[in-house]
């Protein structure tokens, strides 16, 4: 056990940006790193990563309701045919954060999600990206924040038009979705996706 893991008056072991606030923690033990592998689920997820960039993920996670009503659901095809109204109508929501080049980005992403679907779709697209091993953190310092196959599913969405989509984001989102493990060693979730086995 290193200091970068608390075990909490349950018994569980979980990492410091985990151990307190019962939002993140609940976020944490039921939600972070499990697979998801629909496209909604995964245009929301690279959605909200692309939100939180320069944010704290804890900001992010306490809008996620009032996003989730913003954005119809994340409802790639109804984003999709956002306009300027819409735009005008986001930028006032005091729920959401009020950044035009983010809100820009989810509209042109959501286009890119649908034009997607003639070659397999987006979630298929981005666990195809899945590397052949996981990071096995011991502490925090350990996780990275980009890696090889981040760098280029970042470039691979550019190409297909997406925006907002850097590498340390990219890998954030395979983190997310359960792509790659980065669940701490000794971490009471470690390999508890059904991904990777310890």
């Amino acid at each position: 056990m290193t200091d970068d893991l608390v075990t909490g008056a349950d018994g569980l072991a979980r990492p410091l940006w985990a151990s307190t606030d019962p939002m993140l923690r609940a976020y944490y033990d039921t939600e972070w790193g499990m697979p998801v592998r629909d496209e909604r689920g995964v245009f929301e997820r690279l959605s909200l990563e692309a939100f939180q960039s320069g944010l704290s993920w804890r900001t992010i996670l306490a809008k996620r309701p009032a996003f989730r009503a913003a954005f119809a659901d994340f409802d790639p095809d109804t984003v999709a045919a956002f306009g300027d109204d819409d735009v005008a109508r986001l930028l006032g929501d005091a729920g959401i954060v009020r950044n035009r080049a983010k809100i820009a980005a989810t509209i042109t992403n959501a286009n890119a999600t649908v034009a997607l679907r003639a070659d397999g779709g987006l979630a298929d697209f981005v666990w195809s990206f899945r590397p052949d091993d996981t990071p096995r953190p011991r502490t925090a310092a350990e996780v990275p924040t980009t890696s090889p196959e981040s760098t280029a599913l970042s470039k691979a969405l550019r190409k297909r038009g997406f925006a907002f989509v850097g590498p340390t984001t990219m890998h954030a989102l395979m983190e997310a979705l359960g792509i790659v493990d980065t669940h701490l060693l000794g971490s009471h979730r470690r390999a508890t996706s059904g991904i990777w086995p310890d």
